[in-house]
Formats: C-alpha cells, sequence, structure tokens
C-alpha cells in the first residue's frame, strides 16, 4: 500500500536535530541477514561436483555434510523434503553432483550451500555438452536479462507448445481455466522427448511466430532426467527462442530442473502450472485487486479533502490574524507592555539612586571631621594605656626568662656536681686533668678541687677497678 505525503511538513532546524543521520550502526544478526540475502541474489542455481565428506542426519531428516576437491571444501545442508526425493543413499568418500543455492547460515555466520538436488556424479557427456553449449550461448548475450521482454499484464490469447496427450497440457489447461476461464489457448503439438522433439519444437515455435494470433508462448512438458530434457538444450530451439517476436515463458520439469531454454527465456515457471499461473491473470485476484484500488483511491480523496480541509483552517487563521482589529489588538497590547516594563524601569531607577544616597550619606558621616578627631582621641587613649603597661609587662616577662636560664645554668654547672661531694683531680705542678687511675703512681702529688676550697694530697695507694 502505498503511502502520500503530507501537506504541510515541519522543516524547521529544531525538528531536522533531534535526527541523527551521521551513523548507520548495525546490529550482527542484521548484517549477517543482508551478507545471506546478497549472496543469494548473486547467483543463480548452481550445478557442483565433489566428493562427500563430515555426512551427519540428526534426527530431524535433514543431510548435513561437507563438498570438497583436492584445494577447497565447503559446508552443505539438504532438507527433508528433498533428502526424500533421492534415489539413492549418499555416503562419506562418494562423488555426487548437486544442484545448490549459495546461501548463509546467520546463526554462526557460516557460507554455506543448499541442496536442492543430488545425484550420483557422471552423467558424463550429456552434462558436459549441456555446460559448454551453455557458456558458449552465455558469452554470445543470448540469456542477458536486458534482452527479456515484460509479459502482457492481459494477454488476449496464449499458445502452448507442448505434447497434447502429456500432463503439463493438462496441468495447462485446468490452471487457465481456474485462474481466467475466459483467455482463449491454442495448442502447438509436438514432441517434447526423443529423437526429432527438438525439431518438432522448434518448429511450432517458428509456426506461432509466423501466425503471430497470440501475445505470448508457453514451452512446457513434465519432468525427467538430463537425458528426457534433451530437446530442450537445443542450440538451434534455445537461439530461436531468443529470437522470437512472441514473449516465451518456460514451464519445463520439476523445480530442479533446469535447461538452456529456461535461460534464454523470457521468464521461467518451476513447473508447467507455475508457467500458466505466472503468464494468466486470477479472476479473484483482480477482483481483489479492484477493490483494493478503490479503497485506496477513497482514502486518497478522503486525505485530499482533509488536507484541503486543514489548509482552509490555515488560511483563515492567517487571516484572522492579519485582520486590522486583531493587528490594533497586538499594538494595544504591545503599548500596554511597554508602559509596564518603563513604570518598573522608573520604579528601579528610582530605588537604585535612593540606595546610592544612602551610601553616600553614610561615607560622608565616616569622613566627618568631629567623628574622625573622637575616633582618633579613643584610639590615641587606648595607645596611651597600652604603652603604660608594656614596660611593666616586659620586665616582667624578662624576670621570668632570666630565672629560667639560671635554672638552666645551675643545672648544668660543675660547681653543681661538686657541691653534691664529688672533686675534680689534677697533677700537681702540670694541672693535667686526672680521669684514670693508671694516669697517676703511688707517692704522686695531687690537688683536689672540692665543693669549697681545695686540698693538696699525695697517692698512698692506687686501685684497679675493672
Amino acid at each position: 500500500m502505498t503511502h502520500t505525503l503530507p501537506l504541510f511538513l515541519d522543516t524547521s532546524p529544531t525538528m531536522a536535530a533531534d535526527f541523527d543521520l551521521t551513523r548507520d550502526i548495525w546490529t550482527v544478526s542484521r548484517l549477517t541477514r543482508e551478507a545471506r540475502a546478497v549472496l543469494e541474489g548473486s547467483f543463480p542455481l548452481l550445478w557442483v561436483e565433489g566428493e562427500i565428506s563430515n555426512l551427519s542426519q540428526p534426527a530431524s531428516g535433514h543431510l548435513y555434510f561437507s563438498l570438497k576437491d583436492p584445494a577447497a571444501q565447503v559446508r552443505c545442508a539438504m532438507f527433508r523434503n528433498k533428502r526424500l526425493l533421492l534415489g539413492f543413499r549418499p555416503a562419506n568418500g562418494q562423488q555426487v553432483l548437486a544442484r545448490v543455492r549459495v546461501s548463509l547460515y546467520e546463526g554462526r555466520g557460516d557460507f554455506q550451500l543448499v541442496v536442492e538436488h543430488l545425484e550420483p556424479a557422471g552423467e558424463g557427456a550429456l552434462r558436459l555438452e549441456f555446460e559448454r553449449l551453455k557458456r558458449k550461448l552465455a558469452a554470445e548475450g543470448l540469456f542477458d536479462p536486458a534482452h527479456k521482454r515484460t509479459l502482457p499484464a492481459f494477454p488476449r490469447q496464449v499458445g502452448l507448445i507442448t505434447s497434447p496427450s502429456g500432463a503439463a497440457v493438462r496441468d495447462l489447461i485446468s490452471v487457465f481455466g481456474r485462474r481466467f476461464p475466459a483467455l482463449p489457448l491454442v495448442i502447438y503439438p509436438a514432441q517434447v522427448q526423443g529423437e526429432g522433439a527438438a525439431a518438432e519444437l522448434l518448429e511450432m515455435l517458428v509456426l506461432a511466430n509466423r501466425r503471430a494470433e497470440c501475445d505470448l508462448l508457453i514451452l512446457a512438458r513434465g519432468g525427467g532426467s538430463l537425458e528426457d530434457l534433451q530437446a530442450f538444450n537445443d542450440e538451434a530451439l534455445v537461439r530461436a527462442i531468443r529470437a522470437s517476436a512472441i514473449p516465451v515463458v518456460t514451464g519445463i520439469g520439476h523445480e530442479i530442473d533446469f535447461t538452456l531454454a529456461d535461460l534464454a527465456a523470457d521468464q521461467r515457471g518451476a513447473t508447467p502450472s507455475a508457467a500458466a499461473e505466472l503468464v494468466s491473470p486470477s479472476a479473484p485476484h483482480l477482483q481483489q485487486r479492484l477493490i483494493a484500488l478503490e479503497q485506496r483511491l477513497r482514502q486518497a480523496q478522503g486525505r485530499l479533502v482533509e488536507g484541503l480541509r486543514y489548509r482552509c483552517q490555515v488560511l483563515s487563521h492567517r487571516l484572522h490574524r492579519q485582520h486590522p482589529l486583531a493587528e490594533l489588538e497586538r499594538r494595544q497590547q504591545r503599548v500596554d507592555d511597554l508602559e509596564r516594563r518603563l513604570s518598573d524601569a522608573l520604579r528601579q531607577r528610582l530605588d537604585s539612586q535612593r540606595r546610592r544616597r544612602d551610601q553616600a550619606w553614610s561615607r560622608l558621616l565616616r569622613l566627618n571631621p568631629v567623628t574622625r578627631l573622637a575616633l582618633l582621641r579613643q584610639r590615641l587613649t587606648s595607645m596611651e594605656a597600652r604603652l603604660g603597661q608594656a614596660p611593666a609587662r616586659q620586665l616582667a616577662l624578662r624576670r621570668e626568662h632570666l630565672a629560667g636560664l639560671a635554672l638552666a645554668l645551675d643545672a648544668l654547672s660543675p660547681l653543681g656536681t661538686l657541691a653534691r661531694g664529688y672533686a675534680i683531680l689534677r697533677r700537681t705542678g702540670t694541672g693535667e686533668l686526672i680521669r684514670d687511675a693508671v694516669q697517676v703512681a703511688v707517692d704522686d702529688r695531687i690537688e683536689a678541687r672540692l665543693g669549697r676550697g681545695a686540698l693538696t694530697a699525695r697517692v698512698e695507694h692506687i686501685e684497679d677497678i675493672a
């Protein structure tokens, strides 16, 4: 469903500033999801040949293994619905040919191949020829998407180039009858398998272009092996499809089957039924489409009417704002506002002048000579009192300090030690101070200085106290 832009957008800078467009921060899950989309959208279905290794089959019924060659290996996953179609039992070491989609397992960020079809390698010459011709025609641009034409949305008549007795034609007719019974169909009968099938298909394609009675052609057949589908890999048929003046849609085999005709066609249906659904309009779908378009038209009309109503309201409001009476009222309100602001400014100015006057009067009182003289007299009286007290206080402090020094001196004086009964001994004549008994001998004369007075003595006995 499409969305229309509103008629009036707010493009103010504040609106734009609310959004930071300079960063785009990705989560890991978003990165792996986008990487998987890029991988799956960049590669078509591929045929890959290799050797099976690390084969495992959990309880889910899926197959997980690796395909390897001498230089590399890649993880592969084959889901249960595809595994049930296998005609053989895969095993480690087996050489196989796989039809795969390139993908990425988001849970672990692992590159992997999703296997749609698996067969033992060795279809050999047909497969090699298929790949050789595919490369040749691709190099010539026959498969270039730019050359593919758009299918008509409502074809007038559709041509079916297929076997008139096969299951494919019945599927085609059934789908067209269910989806759009009024659409005419023309069957161009051709053999779709075996010798001469490619020539008949080419002949019917040329005939349909020559008759030009249809504006869309479907080339179809049921599923089969590579050999069964070989007619649709014919080089002449592929070139005729590309050169056809009428758009060609293929519906060949099952979903896993792929031919050169599919690559050259303007569009490919996975099966004949899918091709019929691709080109046929669905009557119920068209009816739903018409109902949806009608609803969208009604919604668009409603939005248009609502937008016009809103615009009328905006213009009416703007007209009311620009009315002379409204302008006069706004100007009167402006005058009242200016008058109030002027009154407030005058009152503030008077209050400021009053404060300045009071401050000047206070300074004047402080600078008055009488007041200043009284303050100086008071200060002089205080200083005289302090001056009278200072000598006595200083004398007391100094006496106290002197007494402390006298006590300290008396404590350190040797006279105090002598007064406690000690004496200072000197050798008579030399005045040598005697500190050890070994300094004198018996009959030496010594002098002893006491606390009061001095003595002269003679040494009679020396005793060494260890």
